[in-house]
């Protein structure tokens, strides 16, 4: 009788590669200091809580609270002139630790014995716990706005247990808000126009 069910609560776990989404500059093309800027991330483990309410037979509302932890964002340059002793190619790491709050609506297949498969979309509302940490105030670094706002979809299985709900699920998420905070004085910064968050995140909910 899950299905029939007002709300319920649960666990989620998760794996999430995340990397910043970017838009040369009109300085980029016209200056040579810097020839190439190639985003690139590691990944990082997901913890959350999960609220579903059921709206119908096939549709469901979910918030789903999770904390990022341990994944970092990248930048490699290639420079076309250096200072003396400085490299030809530079990369510059942006650690990241995000609290999301994401919000979504799901629409369920019928249900097959103990097995069936949903699709979800909705909003979420980014904070980046790490926007103000000492690395991001090193005076070269690429200054990041802290909040950011997005959509998300996906796609997940629930196979039902007998004492719990197992369901692995892949998201996509696009973020929004332009996240560079422009300085054209710096010249790692001044390549970019635009840079947005961009995350695949694969999660197994555990719910009661």
């Amino acid at each position: 009788y899950h299905d029939d069910m007002p709300y319920y609560f649960g666990l989620t776990l998760g794996y999430n590669s995340s990397y910043l989404h970017q838009l040369k500059s009109s300085h980029f093309m016209a200056n040579d200091s810097v020839l190439t800027a190639e985003q690139g991330s590691t990944g990082g483990i997901s913890l959350g809580l999960l609220a579903t309410g059921r709206l119908s037979d096939h549709f469901q509302i979910r918030f789903n609270p999770t904390l990022f932890l341990g994944g970092s964002r990248y930048f490699s340059y290639t420079l076309g002139s250096t200072q003396p002793n400085e490299a030809k190619e530079q990369k510059q790491t942006l650690p990241t630790t995000i609290v999301s709050m994401p919000v979504h609506f799901k629409f369920n297949s019928d249900r097959i014995d103990n097995f069936r498969t949903y699709l979800l979309f909705g909003v979420k509302f980014d904070t980046d716990l790490s926007s103000n940490s000492a690395l991001r105030n090193v005076p070269d670094i690429i200054k990041l706005r802290k909040n950011d706002f997005g959509r998300e979809g996906g796609l997940g299985f629930n196979f039902f247990l007998p004492f719990v709900t197992i369901s692995p699920e892949i998201k996509f998420s696009y973020g929004l808000t332009n996240l560079l905070i422009p300085d054209p004085n710096l010249k790692y910064a001044s390549v970019f126009q635009q840079l947005q968050s961009r995350m695949i995140v694969f999660s197994i909910h555990f719910e009661d």
